[in-house]
């Protein structure tokens, strides 16, 4: 195949794309316009249930992964920080309007914990969250929760990014200058992709699945059963026979005694292989939507088939967990924050880290192995480590300090040999030798 040949292959290809009318102008669908391959992907599924993010949140499962996720997050110390020469790096603590507000006090109703954690379950759910920046002149003043059900970004004509937001029936639209977006996985486009969403055919069947079992130990695990008689009831017997058993089936009335007239007997049926086989396949239900989530099913509870939920390996899984689920999060907020809140203000040398030592607060063995690396081996001081245990400071315990028991073999015994001399010097000017211990004297 010639070049001329691919060439006009590929540009018929790209003028097949289906163009988009804004306004009194068309152009073709980029990667900007999110909530337009948002709309082409669809949300449909084969189990016929209706999946939103009210509906998907009723599920367990989901409800264990958004909440584990966005307490981990949000529970992370974040402060500003600013890098100054040689690598150096300084807190920034007062006198920032930015450090106020995504440390201190977000707005006027919330915490940062509540307002990270806010953020992150949005972001699990929709793939994007939102945040009108309030503003007091030029300094930011609040970060304002938008919920992200009522509000997308939209492109004009010329490409413009604003933000619509839907408000008890009036549409406002904001520019992008006052928008806090965090955005999740994705495509490079103005909006992050929603598990919700794209995992309708997953989320769809344990909706179904849950509303199965749901009547099925509704009616006591005994619908299948047969009343059987060897005479033909009449209409009035029926309609008794039919007052009489509905004081006997639900979960709630089981155990009751029965007495049976006229011949009646009772054969009750076992559970049917396709009730147990239901039964499974809502165990298998579970690690579908946790996968989803990027949630390890140990995490929320749920033991895989053979695993134990004690031992080395379940902590290997949520040091995995951390490193790949939740790290990724913070290291995506950080970003926007620099980005978006940092990066205007003119000042490109600060920026904003969660401390994720804090995930090690509950582990005290694993705090303490750390916490003596780091003095042992002079790349902390005594005085850093104390406050990391929120300990007051020391006096004399401010200076790097490391293990000498290892040392070249050309070199030992100098240590003494120096300590000797320093011991005459003294005795020869007078002064008392404070430091001579009993092995001198041996």
């Amino acid at each position: 195949m010639s070049r001329r040949t691919r060439n006009a292959r590929k540009r018929a290809s790209v003028d097949q794309m289906t163009p988009i009318q804004i306004g009194d102008k068309e152009r073709r669908l980029t990667l900007q316009d999110g909530k337009a391959w948002a709309a082409a992907f669809g949300t449909g599924n084969h189990a016929g249930k209706s999946v939103t993010m009210q509906t998907a949140m009723q599920l367990s499962t989901v409800w264990a992964c958004v909440r584990l996720t966005a307490q981990a997050v949000s529970c992370l110390p974040l402060s500003m920080y600013e890098k100054r020469g040689e690598n150096d790096r300084v807190k920034i603590e007062i006198d920032d309007d930015v450090a106020e507000v995504i440390c201190d006090s977000p707005n006027e109703d919330q915490t940062p914990l509540e307002f990270w954690e806010t953020k992150v379950a949005w972001l699990m759910t929709q793939g994007n969250a939102y945040s009108e920046k309030v503003s007091t002149g030029r300094r930011l003043s609040a970060l304002q929760p938008i919920p992200s059900t009522h509000c997308w970004p939209v492109r004009d004509a010329d490409g413009e990014l604003t933000y619509r937001i839907s408000d008890r029936g009036k549409t406002e639209t904001l520019p992008r200058d006052k928008v806090f977006h965090l955005k999740g996985f994705g495509f490079g486009g103005d909006l992050g992709l929603s598990p919700i969403q794209f995992g309708s055919q997953t989320f769809g069947s344990a909706i179904a699945i849950d509303e199965t079992a749901g009547k099925l130990f509704g009616t006591g695990l005994q619908a299948s059963g047969v009343l059987s008689s060897d005479k033909t009831l009449t209409e009035p017997q029926r309609l008794q026979l039919q007052q009489i058993m509905e004081k006997f089936v639900g979960s709630s009335n089981a155990g009751k005694l029965m007495v049976l007239e006229a011949g009646l007997k009772y054969d009750r049926l076992a559970l049917s292989p396709m009730d147990a086989q239901m039964l499974e396949t809502h165990r298998f239900s579970i690690e579908q939507q946790c996968r989803w989530f990027g949630m390890p099913p140990i995490i929320i509870g749920h033991a895989a088939q053979g695993q134990t939920m004690w031992g080395s390996g379940v902590e290997q899984i949520l040091l995995a967990w951390l490193t790949l689920g939740i790290d990724p999060i913070c290291d995506r907020i950080e970003a926007r924050i620099k980005k978006q809140l940092i990066r205007p203000t003119g000042n490109r040398r600060r920026y904003a880290e969660f401390n994720r030592e804090a995930l090690m607060q509950m582990d005290s063995k694993a705090k303490g192995a750390f916490l003596s690396t780091m003095t042992q081996n002079g790349l902390m001081t005594r005085n850093e480590g104390r406050a990391k245990l929120n300990l007051s400071r020391m006096d004399g315990a401010d200076d790097l300090t490391a293990q000498t028991n290892l040392a070249p073999l050309a070199r030992l015994g100098a240590a003494s040999d120096n300590n000797a001399a320093r011991a005459a010097m003294r005795t020869w000017l007078g002064i008392p030798n404070e430091e001579r211990s009993t092995h001198d004297d041996s």
